[in-house]
């Protein structure tokens, strides 16, 4: 039977303990199941990464990211390995999600639900969906 993965688990622990501002309203949608019954984590390691919110049961990460994000190699590195590891992503910007809420929650949802499958590069939504996704 595997262990946990002491240095993983504090490591998640930590960055739980400096959400920004939208990250915590995010997650205040996001966790109990309140999205419709679909169930986030916070901080979840996938490799070497932590995704800032996932859904296991539909393999999403959400990542909510600040302007230090524009045009990231790191970011477009991270997304590549996640999306090799069969997981979806969508990224917001943080001011989407403290001014757009609504709109960033059913763009979730609407992954979720399997009615937006495509992939979509625009100034306030980018996501990818797992390679195999239809």
């Amino acid at each position: 039977m595997r262990g946990a993965n002491w240095k993983r688990t504090e490591r998640a622990r930590q960055l739980r303990q400096i959400d920004n501002d939208a990250e915590e309203l995010l997650w205040s949608e996001l966790r109990g199941r309140r999205l419709n019954g679909h169930k986030f984590v916070r901080q979840y390691p996938i490799g070497a990464y932590f995704a800032d919110f996932a859904c296991r049961e539909k393999m999403l990460v959400v990542e909510v990211d600040g302007s230090q994000h524009t045009d990231s190699e790191d970011d477009e590195k991270r997304n590549r390995f996640m999306n090799l590891k069969c997981w979806s992503v969508a990224r917001f910007w943080n001011v989407d999600v403290l001014m757009e809420r609504t709109s960033v929650l059913e763009t979730i949802l609407a992954i979720c639900d399997g009615r937006l499958t495509e992939r979509v590069r625009a100034p306030d939504l980018k996501f990818l969906p797992a390679p195999g996704e239809p």
